[in-house]
Formats: C-alpha cells, structure tokens, sequence
C-alpha cells in the first residue's frame, strides 16, 4: 500500500466526494416528495391517478438504474432533449428513490389506527386535511426505519452514475486504475469515500431511532 500516492489522491476524490454527496441529497429530497405524494395518492385511491402511480412503481423498481440512465442519455436526444450528466443521473435516481420512497411511506400510512382517522372526520377534516395534519405526521415517523435504508440505497446507487460521464467517487476511481496502474490505493480511496459519505447519515438515523419513542400512536421525542 503506497500512502505517499494516497496522500497525492486525496483532492483528486475530495472534488468526487463533493460531487457524489451533491448528487445524493438533491435525488434523496425529490426522491421523499416524490414518494409522500405518491403514497398519499394511492392511500386516497384516487381513480385513475392511482393506477398510474401503481404502474411507476413497478416499472420503476422492476428495471434497474443503468438501463434507466442508458434511456435518459441516449435516447431522450432523439427526441431532442437532452440532460447534463448530473441532470441525467438526479433524474434516474430520484425515479428510482420516489417509488422506494412511495412502498416505504405506504406502510407508514397503512400503520395509522383507524380511530384515529373516525376521530379526524367527526370533527369535520377533509380526506387532504385528515392526511396533512393527522395521518401524514405519523407515517413518516412510522417508516422512518425504511425511509432510511431507501435513503442509504440511494446513496450507494449513485456509483452507476458514472456511466453516462459524471465524474462521481465510482468514476474516479476507475480513472485512477487507468492512470497510476494502483487497484489497491484506489479501491482503498474508494471504501473510505462511501464510509465518509454514508455513516453520518446511518448515526443520524441511529440517534433519530433512539430518541423516537411509540406510546398509543403517539410520538415522544
């Protein structure tokens, strides 16, 4: 292990950290809109609007990431739009993350006892009301265990960007192999870059997982 040529790499992956950390927390922020929306719809059940969400997540979570990059940088330009690498790649995860996000939030919303609800429509709530103000609250807490494995995921997904360009930790890495002919330092870069990434957000949930306490439904911090 050369550490003399570990020390030289550092900025190189510093930038990619940046860059990959970037690009994680934006597809991470859409990805939770994406899915309270769609679970809320779909816990609504909605005509129509319902059986379209059902079709995304399907087809979402039943086609992996790369094919869905390959489609949004190849082939959107033949329809003449074409996206930047990192739009191409926020765009793919957070299609990905919405409809992981939406299965985790579900389940949130399917915990909900229905007393609850009763109560809420006694006193005159509407069905947006009763999700806003009583039932949308505790789900998220609910699934927060889930919403945070989806949110590890992601992170991790963002390694296939580096297939339509983005200079991602993945991609530099890759790079790094190319040019200094050194596996080991640039993998060893590499498991640092994600451990640096990803375990402040896995203490995070852990701290949020210790504090959140469940008694009748009702949340205590």
């Amino acid at each position: 292990m050369d550490f003399v040529l570990i020390m030289k790499l550092i900025p190189i992956y510093k930038e990619s950290i940046f860059l990959t950390l970037k690009l994680s927390l934006c597809a991470i922020m859409i990805s939770l809109f994406l899915g309270i929306v769609c679970s809320a719809i779909s816990y609504m059940k909605i005509p129509i609007v319902s059986w379209i969400i059902k079709f995304y997540v399907e087809i979402s979570r039943n086609t992996p990431l790369t094919i869905q990059l390959f489609f949004l940088y190849f082939s959107l330009p033949l329809f003449g739009v074409r996206l930047s690498s990192f739009n191409c790649a926020l765009f793919g995860l957070s299609f990905l993350g919405g409809s992981y996000m939406c299965e985790a939030v579900k389940g949130g919303f399917d915990s909900i006892k229905k007393t609850q609800i009763e109560s809420g429509l006694s006193i005159g709530l509407n069905n947006w009301q009763l999700i806003c103000h009583i039932i949308l609250p505790q789900a998220i807490v609910l699934s927060m265990p889930l919403i945070a494995g989806v949110i590890v995921f992601l992170i991790k997904e963002t390694s296939v960007a580096g297939i339509v360009a983005l200079a991602d930790v993945m991609f530099v890495t890759k790079d790094v192999i190319g040019m200094y002919y050194c596996t080991n330092e640039a993998l060893f870069m590499l498991i640092v870059s994600y451990v640096v990434i990803i375990l402040p957000f896995v203490l995070l949930f852990t701290f949020l997982k210790e504090k959140i306490k469940y008694i009748d439904n009702k949340i205590l911090f």
